[in-house]
């Protein structure tokens, strides 16, 4: 699908990005958004996606009746099947974008902090829904990767690289996305967590591969707020994080200049993520982290 908004009756956005700096444990940061996610999602009108059915699905003709669960009957007045184990599990594969221009802030959380808090929510409430959960940090190549599982002990390992992970180099998606999708044996969800700070081109080749293989991709094209609107009223000096280039620019020209590539960059991969049935999602760094566990949840819901 192409880029996808929260529908209005979604549960309300209440955990802060900057209150979360002032936590130094990072599973105590992902519990907390995830716990809050769900206390708000049990609460809304909206029961599209509740996790309470996350193990069922609607009754359709032909299904073996001792399958119907009779108490969630009672309690919905719908025909809901239990599913088995293997029917369930799924196994999610975390894509962390650790490259240079991840560095950029002009708030109190880099971007890169702020990809870190977000796959570590996500982590949590992949392992909470019993599917597996993997991850894989790059930048122009694969610097770290850790195999799917469902265990809490696998869910401490995936966090604890979190917070050892260092900023890498630059950014080129395209080997590091073909190798991961090679790598991949089970079809699953794969959520990238970038800036897609690079060739348009190479993006989508990687995100063709993914889907070739029979994967679901969710993108959470990650942005400074100031990347979004660009309010220089001086004259810049700008400097590429991965190359050093140094430019300087007056503010309106530069700033002319810089939406329209901006845009015409986001149409590109709005795109080609509609042409390929791909979630696409730009989250600010200012933006609440439970936006990004409503779309998990809705791609998981799409697989049954």
């Amino acid at each position: 699908m192409a880029e996808t908004t929260t529908p209005a009756q979604a549960p309300r956005r209440f955990i802060d990005p900057e209150i979360l700096l002032r936590i130094s444990n990072l599973e105590l940061i992902a519990r907390k958004v995830v716990e809050g996610f769900i206390s708000g999602l049990h609460k809304s009108p909206y029961k599209g996606f509740s996790v309470e059915f996350m193990e069922y699905r609607p009754y359709i003709q032909g299904d073996d009746l001792k399958r119907i669960d009779w108490k969630l009957y009672a309690r919905t007045d719908r025909y809901y099947i239990k599913e088995f184990e293997e029917e369930t599990n799924a196994n999610c594969h975390l894509l962390v974008d650790i490259s240079n221009s991840m560095a950029y802030t002009t708030t109190k959380m880099t971007k890169l902090e702020y990809g870190f808090f977000l796959a570590a929510a996500l982590a949590y409430f992949v392992v909470r829904q019993r599917d597996s959960v993997g991850m894989y940090f790059f930048d122009d190549k694969i610097v770290d990767r850790i195999p799917p599982k469902s265990t809490s002990g696998h869910l401490h390992t995936i966090l604890g690289k979190l917070e050892m992970a260092q900023l890498g180099l630059k950014t080129a998606m395209g080997k590091p996305f073909h190798e991961i999708a090679e790598s991949i044996k089970k079809r699953g969800i794969v959520i990238i967590i970038s800036d897609l700070l690079d060739d348009p081109e190479e993006i989508v080749s990687g995100l063709k591969h993914f889907r070739f293989d029979g994967n679901d991709v969710i993108i959470f094209h990650i942005l400074d707020p100031f990347e979004t609107a660009y309010k220089f009223k001086d004259i810049v000096e700008l400097e590429d994080m991965e190359t050093g280039e140094k430019m300087i620019l007056l503010p309106e020209a530069a700033r002319e200049v810089y939406l329209y590539n901006l845009e015409r960059f986001r149409s590109i991969i709005k795109k080609n993520c509609g042409l390929l049935s791909i979630d696409y999602n730009i989250i600010t760094t200012d933006q609440p982290l439970d936006f990004a566990l409503f779309h998990y949840l809705a791609g998981r819901s799409k697989r049954k």
